[in-house]
């Protein structure tokens, strides 16, 4: 067998690309990160900064990457998420403090997150940087994968034992692989936006649920351009038929609606940002793996952003495949084979199903306006509330501790 150039080629220099670069750094992994645009420069975030939740368990994959020390700079903890119904009875609360912890996940600004795991991609000594470059082809076989893209204007030709897609919800690998996906359109439209309340978070997520989806409301970092006030992140699911007149609206007009959706659990809204929306659908792909392929991240599944899990998700993909990878190398055996492809999916395929399955069905049941399901969905909620080990199985869920953890979760080095 001749020598392949990488142990592995990761296609896309997102989050989970980069995250899994970052995992594997310690392993002496050959590794090769393909990238279409250049890493972005470091700048000063403005108040409109995306953000994104990590689960508690996430945060640990970080920490044990090296990485959440740079991270955690950046982050507001979320210490109770309350959860209510409105205009019904059912509410629920779920607290850190609780199980023992300081956080039950955090928020934290995505350009903030993406440029600490570039920085350190770009340190690391076994990866090399192709960027900007495009995957033009590819094709495996028992002896490798061979992998032709175009980089600097120039077709280059690369063999690896593993390709990793990488490469997004629209990923042009799976695609290429023709492999089938699930797919459900919800009829919802998330609309985000960062906005200034009167009241301070205190660590607080709020999840309400609405006759058109949730609406949640997530602690945020200071911004130097926030005005007076404290800064969260929304995301309000509305109806697709009324995103345009939503997006319409005078920012007056905007703050009006949702105060009165929202109620004053976080005093008044005072300022919004500017405002994305979103269309809401959930993909899973049949299957994770094809010969000498993985999927990880949203490249595999796209969920209803209720209870904010979809990135969560994806980092567990990370820590699964680098510490199979890496026992690989150590083993001296192929990090492509068919044996460590059929691992990965195996020890993916029941956490993907259950987040999937926890995600869709308290999207489908919050949104129900049977008033059985109602009923059912506000005595669900008081059992959360009062029954100690009902709300301890959702809390170990939802901070990304639950079923069989990777080393990475648990805090220790691959």
């Amino acid at each position: 067998m001749h020598e392949r150039d990488y142990d592995l080629l990761i296609s896309g220099g997102g989050l989970a690309g980069c995250s899994l670069a970052c995992a594997l750094a310690g392993s002496g992994a050959r590794i090769a990160l393909l990238e279409k645009t250049p890493f972005r420069q470091a700048q000063a975030p403005g108040y409109d900064e995306r953000s994104i939740a990590l689960a508690y368990g996430s945060s640990r994959i970080f920490d044990s990457m090296g990485v959440w020390q740079d991270i955690s700079r950046h982050a507001a903890a979320i210490q109770d998420i309350h959860i209510s119904d409105r205009g019904h009875f059912g509410a629920a609360r779920l607290a850190a403090s609780d199980g023992g912890h300081e956080a039950l996940g955090y928020v934290v600004e995505i350009s903030s997150l993406g440029y600490i795991l570039a920085q350190r991609v770009q340190q690391l000594d076994n990866v090399d940087l192709f960027m900007p470059a495009q995957l033009l082809d590819f094709s495996s076989d028992d002896s490798g994968v061979h992998i032709v893209l175009e980089h600097e204007a120039e077709r280059r030709e690369l063999d690896a034992s593993l390709l990793v897609a990488a490469d997004g919800a629209q990923s042009t690998i799976r695609e290429k692989l023709n492999i089938p996906v699930r797919e459900w359109h919800y009829g919802q439209t998330a609309v985000i936006a960062n906005v200034t309340t009167s009241a301070a978070h205190q660590g607080i997520a709020y999840e309400r649920f609405t006759d058109s989806g949730p609406l949640a409301l997530l602690p945020m970092t200071d911004s130097a351009e926030a005005t007076a006030g404290c800064r969260r992140a929304l995301v309000w699911t509305i109806h697709d038929a009324e995103v345009d007149e939503v997006m319409a609206w005078s920012d007056q007009r905007f703050l009006e609606h949702l105060q009165e959706r929202f109620g004053f659990r976080a005093g008044r809204f005072t300022h919004v940002g500017q405002r994305q929306s979103f269309p809401l659908r959930l993909m899973m792909a049949r299957r994770a793996t094809d010969q000498r392929v993985a999927l990880i991240g949203n490249a595999a599944h796209t969920l209803h952003p209720v209870a904010g899990q979809g990135f969560n998700l994806g980092i567990r993909d990370v820590a699964v495949l680098a510490e199979l990878i890496a026992d690989a190398l150590v083993a001296g055996a192929d990090s492509g084979s068919n044996e460590l492809l059929e691992q990965y999916a195996r020890q993916r395929r029941g956490d993907h199903r259950n987040m999937i399955a926890f995600t869709d069905t308290v999207a489908r049941v919050f949104s129900n306006p049977l008033p059985p399901v109602i009923l059912a969905r506000e005595l669900g909620l008081l059992a959360l509330d009062r029954l100690p080990g009902m709300k301890g199985f959702l809390t170990r869920r939802t901070m990304g501790l639950a079923g069989r953890l990777p080393r990475l979760s648990r805090g220790l080095s691959i």
